[in-house]
């Protein structure tokens, strides 16, 4: 039986404006208020067809309609306006973390204008083998034109993304680019699922948790083994391991490395999900796990989520603490776009069903047609990936 067409079509999400891409094996769905990506499911009818991203439990809405009475919900304005939109896969550019009080009283909020902002579609390209949803907005603050390209093709569990940032300024601008994804249930669950990344050197958040974190400050060790305050070690790759805490962790993909990885797995669920990209381009994952802690609203002591952050930027503390920390591990933790110039970034999302005997991921390969993901014992999982060199992702180490 022939594959169905790729297609891309207008639709809603939770009511709000959004695109659903859609080749029969996987779907993907963003948004355009913000440009979240909200859903990424398997569209087989035959399979376990949750949301692989984690949804927010509050009801959300567009950016342009936050307004001051909706902070006792959402909270302060600079967090409450980005929470308020805010699911799934968030970009943040060009800061990671809160603005300062001088941004903040310009309407800058959370993670930067991409995430706070409309952005409009910029085309729509069909064929029988492939379709591609173009959206794009200008961060005026920042100078910044952002694009984000994301595409699928038939009878692949892939989708292709291809994020641009032209600097509109006639002078070199030194930024944050963090892809924000979060995760949550049913994907993620205490007792029969796991994070893999190349991870080596990482180091804990320096400015606790509110009271709750399962870390110590500002401690390095090596992933996934962290310095928990009750004085063992906790394994960072399996989510939720203590109810009321929180952590943030940023993690250094290994230098040795030409792609960087970062996968969640659900043996119970036999589902895999996993984001490819060159550790040229984000060379950082922020771990970031609220596991039922935040009591205040609109977290209300139920949220359980984790974030996998790949980025250019270790931490979401913002630029001038970035800045005025400098390098770590002997690595750069912003980047810098020329001027007049532009930077482009690929990455790839892949879901797919897997051996309910899988318990871990050992690495991620890949060739010209395919991506090969290795689990604990050996086992190759080989899933089809046409559009791998055309993005230049077919590095295989």
């Amino acid at each position: 039986m022939k594959s169905p067409r790729p297609v891309c079509s207008e639709t809603k999400w939770r009511n709000r404006p959004a695109y659903c891409l859609n080749n029969g094996v996987v779907q993907m769905t963003t948004l355009s208020g913000g440009g979240h990506i909200a859903d990424f499911r398997l569209s087989d009818p035959d399979a376990n067809s949750a949301n692989s991203l984690w949804e927010v439990p509050w009801a959300t809405m567009d950016p342009d309609k936050f307004r001051g009475r909706h902070v006792r919900k959402y909270g302060p304005a600079p967090v409450g306006k980005f929470l308020a939109g805010f699911t799934g896969h968030a970009v943040c550019v060009d800061y990671f973390g809160g603005p300062s009080e001088a941004e903040a009283a310009q309407g800058l909020a959370l993670h930067g204008e991409a995430a706070n902002t409309l952005w409009k579609l910029q085309g729509i390209v069909r064929s029988a083998s492939e379709v591609r949803l173009s959206l794009g907005l200008r961060l005026p603050a920042a100078g910044l034109q952002f694009r984000r390209q994301i595409s699928i093709r038939r009878d692949e569990r892939v989708v292709y993304v291809q994020e641009s940032l032209r600097n509109e300024r006639s002078q070199d601008h030194f930024f944050h680019w963090v892809q924000h994804v979060t995760l949550g249930t049913p994907l993620l669950h205490s007792d029969h699922s796991v994070t893999n990344l190349p991870g080596t050197r990482a180091v804990t958040w320096p400015h606790g948790y509110e009271g709750a974190s399962l870390v110590r400050d500002n401690q390095e060790f090596t992933w996934p083994h962290a310095p928990a305050l009750t004085g063992e070690t906790v394994n960072l790759a399996r989510p939720f391991a203590r109810d009321g805490k929180g952590f943030v962790v940023a993690v250094l993909i290994d230098p040795n490395r030409q792609l960087g990885f970062v996968t969640a797995l659900n043996w119970q669920l036999g589902l895999l999900l996993g984001y490819c990209f060159r550790r040229a381009d984000f060379p950082w994952v922020a771990i970031w796990e609220e596991n039922v802690a935040r009591a205040g609203s609109p977290w209300d002591g139920k949220v359980r989520a984790r974030g996998v952050e790949f980025g250019s930027t270790p931490m979401p503390i913002g630029k001038e603490e970035t800045f005025a920390r400098g390098s770590l591990f002997d690595t750069a933790t912003f980047r810098r776009i020329p001027a007049t110039s532009e930077l482009r970034v690929p990455y790839v999302a892949f879901l797919s069903r897997v051996s309910t005997g899988w318990r871990s991921i050992r690495d991620i390969q890949t060739a010209p047609d395919k991506i090969i993901v290795t689990e604990e014992q050996g086992e190759q999982l080989e899933l089809k990936a046409t559009g791998l060199s055309k993005l230049g992702l077919t590095a295989r180490t």
